[in-house]
C-alpha cells in the first residue's frame, strides 16, 4: 500500500465524486463481491473448452489451467493498482488513456474489450446448443445445420431480451453464481467417487500430447492461450468499484481470493475429466463435461447437468452481449463512432442500433468460426488488452493520487506483461484463425472509425466533439450497472 493520506470512512482516502455527480450507492459487501467475482469468472470457458484444451496438451490439461490462473494473477494485481487508485474510472481503456493519452489506443483497447465480449458470446451460443441437443435427445450431428440454427436462434433471443432491457440486481448473480458452481462441484464430486471406486486412468495427468511439429514448451503454452479463456472476467469487476464499501480495503482481498476459488476449481475439474474420459475423446464436440458425467455416474440424470451448462453459458452470454452493445453505445454516444450506433428506443431506453449490430456480428462468429476458434480469439483479444493494462500500470506510477491505494511489487505487472504478450503472440503456437476472426472484427472498427471521422471531417456531419473526460467511454459500465440493480436508464 502506498503511503498517502486517509479519510476518517475507510481509513484510506477516496476520490470524490466531482461537483454535481452523485454517487452510486454502495452497497456490495465482501461476500457479495466475492461471488460477483467467482460468478464472473464461471461459465462457458471451462464447461465448453476443458475437452478442447486436453485435445492440445493431452492428459496433462490440469497444467496449461494451472498456468493460466498464474497469467491471470499476476495480471490482476495490476487492476487492483489501478481501481483502487482510481476507483470511479473502469476499465482497460481508461487506464490505457490515462497512460498513453492516445485516443485511436484508446479506442483500439475499447473496441477489443467489445470483440472479446462477442466472441465470448457466440462461444456460449455454440455450447448452448450442443447442451440443448443432449439435453432434449435430438440427435442433432455435431457441426450440423441444426445445432448452427439453435446457435443463431439461442443469439437472436438473446438480442431480444437486450431489447427489451434485463433488470437484474446484484443478489440475482448470487443465485446464477451458486448455479454455475454446482455444475462444477458436480464434476469434482463424481471424479472423486468414480476414482475411489476404481474407475478412471490416474497415469493419464502425467501424460502429454506433443504434435509432430512441435515440443513440450510450445504444446503447454499453445494450450494455456486456449484455457486462459476460462479465467477472463475478473478484469469485469472493477467496474463495481463505485458501488463497493471500502473498494480500496476490499477489492485486494476478495479478487486474490476469488480467483484462487476458481483456479483450484478448475485444476480439480481438468483432473477428474481426462482421468475419467480419454483426451482425445474429451476433445470432440461441445459437450465435454457431459461425457464426464457419463464416464463416471451413468446413473446421474444427464439432462440435469446439460440444463445447468445450458444456464452457465447462457448467462455469460446475455452479460457479455449486453457489455459489448453498451460499449459500442457508450463510443457513439461521445462521439467516436457514428452517432446512428448511439440511437435507443424512446420507451425501452435501450440502445436498438448497437444491440443489432453487435447480434449481425455474433450471427457471423456463430456461422464462421467453431468453439475453439472463439475461445481462442477471445482469449487473445483479452491477453492484448492484459499486456497494455500491465503496462499502463507502471506508466502511471508517475501519476500520484492523494488517497492510498494497492500497489503491486513492481515485477509482477513486468513479468504480466511479459507473459500476456507471449501469449497473445504466435511465439505460443495459438491457432492462426483466432489471428484471422480478431483481424476481421478488427477491420469492422476502424472501418467504423475511419467513416466517422470522414464523415466530421469533409462532410461535416454527426459529432465531431471529443470527450471531455475519457472516463466518459465507459458510460456503459454505469448503465450495465444499473441494468443488474433494476434500476432505469438515464
Amino acid at each position: 500500500m502506498s503511503d498517502n493520506d486517509t479519510s476518517p470512512m475507510t481509513g484510506t482516502a477516496e476520490p470524490s465524486a466531482g461537483e454535481g455527480k452523485p454517487e452510486l450507492n454502495r452497497a456490495i459487501g465482501p461476500g457479495l463481491l466475492l461471488l460477483f467475482i467467482v460468478g464472473d469468472i464461471l461459465g462457458t470457458g471451462v464447461y465448453a473448452l476443458t475437452g478442447k484444451v486436453a485435445k492440445e496438451v493431452g492428459g496433462a490439461v490440469w497444467l496449461p489451467f494451472l498456468c493460466a490462473f498464474i497469467v491471470a494473477m499476476l495480471t490482476a494485481f495490476s487492476y487492483l493498482e489501478l481501481v483502487t487508485k482510481y476507483p470511479r474510472a473502469g476499465g482497460a481503456a481508461v487506464y490505457a488513456h490515462k497512460a498513453f493519452g492516445v485516443h485511436f489506443l484508446t479506442f483500439l483497447v475499447c473496441f477489443t474489450v467489445m470483440c472479446s465480449g462477442l466472441t465470448s458470446a457466440s462461444s456460449a451460443a455454440q455450447a448452448f446448443a450442443g447442451n440443448l441437443n443432449k439435453a432434449a435427445h435430438f440427435g442433432w450431428e455435431s457441426g450440423g445445420t441444426m445445432l448452427l440454427l439453435a446457435a443463431l436462434g439461442f443469439m437472436a433471443l438473446v438480442a431480444i431480451i437486450n431489447l427489451r432491457g434485463v433488470g437484474e440486481s446484484v443478489k440475482v448473480n448470487v443465485v446464477l453464481t451458486i448455479v454455475e458452481l454446482s455444475g462444477l462441484l458436480i464434476i469434482i464430486a463424481i471424479g472423486v467417487w468414480a476414482i475411489m471406486q476404481g474407475k478412471g486412468d490416474a497415469a493419464t495427468l502425467t501424460q502429454f500430447n506433443v504434435k509432430e511439429d512441435s515440443n513440450l514448451f510450445t504444446a503447454v503454452a499453445s494450450a494455456t492461450a486456449l484455457a486462459f479463456f476460462a479465467m477472463v472476467g475478473f478484469e469485469d469487476s472493477v467496474n463495481m468499484a463505485e458501488e463497493t464499501k471500502d473498494p480500496v480495503k476490499t477489492f485486494p482481498k476478495m479478487m486474490l481470493i476469488g480467483l484462487s476459488i476458481t483456479g483450484v476449481i478448475y485444476v480439480l475439474v481438468a483432473i477428474a475429466s481426462v482421468t475419467l474420459v480419454k483426451p482425445a475423446e474429451l476433445g470432440e464436440g461441445e459437450t465435454p463435461l457431459l461425457k464426464v458425467v457419463q464416464a463416471g455416474a451413468p446413473a446421474f440424470p444427464i439432462a440435469i447437468f446439460a440444463v445447468i451448462t445450458m444456464f452457465a453459458v447462457a448467462n455469460s452470454a446475455l452479460i457479455n452481449m449486453l457489455m459489448a452493445s453498451r460499449l459500442l453505445y457508450g463510443m457513439a454516444h461521445e462521439g467516436v463512432l457514428p452517432v446512428t450506433l448511439g440511437r435507443i428506443l424512446p420507451k425501452r431506453r435501450t440502445p436498438w442500433v448497437a444491440i443489432l449490430f453487435t447480434t449481425v456480428l455474433a450471427f457471423g462468429l456463430v456461422w464462421f468460426a467453431d468453439l475453439k476458434a472463439l475461445g481462442g480469439t477471445t482469449s487473445f483479444l483479452l491477453l492484448i488488452v492484459f499486456t497494455i493494462t500491465n503496462i499502463a500500470v507502471l506508466v502511471l506510477r508517475r501519476d500520484k493520487v492523494e488517497h492510498r491505494h494497492f500497489k503491486a511489487p513492481t515485477v509482477i505487472p513486468v513479468i504480466g506483461a511479459v507473459l500476456c504478450g507471449f501469449l497473445a503472440s504466435p511465439l505460443s503456437k495459438r491457432d492462426p484463425k483466432d489471428y484471422q476472426v480478431a483481424a476481421v472484427l478488427l477491420v469492422v472498427g476502424v472501418v467504423l472509425w475511419l467513416l466517422h471521422w470522414l464523415s466530421t471531417r469533409f462532410i461535416g456531419t454527426g459529432r465531431t466533439n471529443k470527450p471531455e473526460h475519457i472516463e466518459e467511454l465507459g458510460i456503459h459500465h454505469d448503465e450495465l450497472n444499473r441494468q443488474r440493480e433494476g434500476r432505469p436508464w438515464t
